[in-house]
């Protein structure tokens, strides 16, 4: 059942909006549940951990993979609280819940003190000029050095050891503290309420009875239901049917004033009329000007998708449709492929934002799908002087008309235990990256920036950053331009035919090692055929490696017996021909779990 509606909007100057910003996994949404739980907005019998992570995706993995606003009363105010992710590949996600806030909680774990993600969602809201309230977490712990800490936040980000909070989200000590500090510290919104409507939507999800659901953020004016709205990007007008506040449940509204935050339905079947970044005016009385949006992010890593059934094609466009209005930060084009027919070439913020989408796609929309192998956007230089970006190896131009090809670059920070420093820079060297600053943060721990090709990055090299240094290192980084590499484009050709879902761009001194591990791969997973298949890896026409699955043997002689040698000759030759026919004809089936097995990333 739903509570009454609260009487008109709430004044601006009891507004607080902020955001929960950090490092992964330094307690962003168990701080979010002490806050619901002290604020009495959600019953205790209902209480359980993680309540804001919606989705299964989020609890199985333990992580926060898409923003959550949420709306509470502490004394005499009203609170917005958006709590962000913390990986690095939703960092999109951070930045449009900052641009809904004049404040952020920046949380550090009093155990690992600041990491690279932390300065990154740092500079993020000194970027959107919001007012900053430093908290150290987890204070609890026997491993917590709460004065190192503060002081490495003093010398890192500049703000005072004496201003830094200290609190234990998981048991609440220090919380209500914060949330004084929030309501002291953090600025209330600025609106004219009498202006034309303004409002700004950063977030949407798609309900299969009630079209497009709206987060939205009231900048001026006033919005209410049953009015009239103008989209301006898109240009749609529609009526407000139901606006509410999240409270965490959803709780309908009359009207939302300047300042405040909460979600908007208006009967929108089409995903492309309300994303993210769209502004919302009032259609009887116009604003003249939107509001400044999102710049729309870039994508960094690309793969081919496509479904194991070729008839849910329109299945899998549809999906792909609605989790991009929940998900503004992937891109998609149809493609197609010989090997494995039609699909979607899409474009992700890094290797985890690919697998969470693949992931996502399987389990709410009920699809099988097959990814081919990762790659990046390479630059190309042709020999007329005009030059392309290719996300996929096989639209690479015939070597002769290439000058050269340029790979993005990334400016990789690190910060590490000052024991595994000789560790982390054979891995960057081992993956072409350069050093260019190397800086100690405190006797103990230092910072390595490097300049490194995406390429390198996207596969496995947060795995083993990882596993070198006990999971105690962190990595953040951000594109750093293009730069020329001596590249080459991989073919495997099965039975010397190109499949084009196995071609790859690699660096020249990794082409033999990449061509004989697939070579090997594939000959375990193809089945024999009645004549040799050879299995090919080729660098144009220059063959690299090589494997064969042999042919099966037919025992042609078995129903032979007695009689002159001539005859079994003669039967021999007679299969010697056939197969030879059949070689010149046969083409190889390559099964799909073949295409599966050999493109999974993690055996890579």
């Amino acid at each position: 059942m739903t509570s009454a509606a609260p009487p008109g909007p709430v004044a601006t100057e009891r507004i607080r909006n902020f955001s929960i910003i950090s490092h992964v996994d330094h307690g962003k949404s168990t701080l979010s549940d002490r806050i619901l739980e002290l604020t009495g907005a959600v019953d205790p019998r209902l209480m359980r951990e993680q309540f804001l992570d919606s989705m299964d995706l989020e609890r199985e993995r333990g992580i926060t993979i898409k923003a959550q606003n949420v709306r509470v009363r502490y004394r005499d105010y009203v609170l917005h609280l958006i709590d962000t992710p913390g990986h690095v590949d939703f960092g999109y996600e951070v930045s449009r819940s900052l641009a809904a806030c004049e404040g952020a909680v920046l949380l550090v774990d009093a155990s690992q003190g600041i990491q690279a993600q932390t300065l990154a969602n740092c500079y993020q809201a000194m970027e959107h000029n919001l007012e900053i309230v430093a908290v150290l977490n987890k204070i609890d712990l026997p491993a917590a050095d709460p004065e190192r800490c503060a002081a490495e936040i003093e010398q890192v980000l500049g703000i005072p050891r004496e201003e830094v909070l200290r609190i234990s989200a998981k048991t609440g000590e220090g919380v209500e503290a914060l949330l004084d500090a929030v309501v002291a510290r953090i600025p209330p919104p600025v609106g004219d309420p009498e202006a034309a409507l303004r409002a700004l939507i950063f977030d949407s999800a798609y309900d299969q009875y009630r079209g497009v659901v709206s987060s939205v953020r009231v900048v001026d004016g006033t919005i209410r239901a049953g009015e009239r709205l103008l989209f301006m990007q898109a240009g749609g007008v529609y009526e407000a049917e139901e606006l509410g506040v999240r409270t965490p449940e959803a709780r309908p509204v009359e009207a939302l004033g300047p300042g405040e935050v909460g979600y908007l339905i208006a009967g929108i079947k089409d995903v492309g009329s309300a994303r993210s970044g769209e502004t919302v005016t009032s259609a009887q009385r116009p604003a003249t000007e939107a509001l400044p949006g999102y710049r729309d992010p870039k994508p960094m890593v690309f793969c081919g998708l496509y479904p194991m059934d070729g008839d849910r094609l329109p299945e899998l466009r549809d999906a792909l449709d609605r989790l991009k209005l929940n998900d503004a930060s992937f891109t998609y084009e149809p493609e197609s492929s010989h090997a494995l027919g039609f699909g979607f070439r899409c474009g992700f913020l890094g290797l985890l934002h690919m697998e969470i989408v693949r992931e996502r796609l399987e389990r709410e929309f009920d699809l099988s799908l097959v990814a081919t192998a990762p790659s990046v956007a390479y630059r190309v230089w042709l020999t007329d002087g005009t030059a392309l970006d290719i996300d996929n190896p096989t639209d690479l131009p015939d070597q002769s008309r290439i000058e050269r090809i340029e790979e993005p670059m990334l400016a990789a920070t690190i910060l590490t235990p000052a024991e595994h420093t000789g560790t982390v820079m054979e891995l960057c060297q081992r993956r072409r990256g350069e050093l260019q600053k190397m800086e100690y943060l405190s006797p103990e721990r230092v910072e390595l920036a490097y300049r490194i090709p995406l390429a390198e990055v996207v596969v496995d090299f947060f795995d083993q950053l990882k596993s070198r240094t006990k999971g105690y290192a962190s990595l953040d980084y951000e594109p750093a331009g293009y730069e020329a590499a001596n590249l080459v484009r991989v073919e495997i050709l099965i039975n010397h035919v190109p499949v084009d879902a196995f071609s790859t761009i690699v660096h020249r001194s990794q082409a033999e090692a990449y061509g004989r591990r697939m070579a090997e791969r594939l000959r375990q997973m193809i089945p024999r055929q009645l004549f040799d298949v050879p299995i090919q890896a080729a660098i144009g026409g220059r063959i690299i490696a090589r494997e064969t699955v042999k042919a099966k043997r037919k025992d042609v002689l078995a129903k032979c017996y007695g009689g002159d040698v001539t005859r079994k000759r003669k039967l021999l030759e007679r299969q010697k021909e056939g197969k030879k026919r059949m070689k010149s004809i046969g083409r190889v089936e390559v099964p799909q779990e073949a295409f599966i097995s050999a493109l999974r990333m993690d055996e890579g």
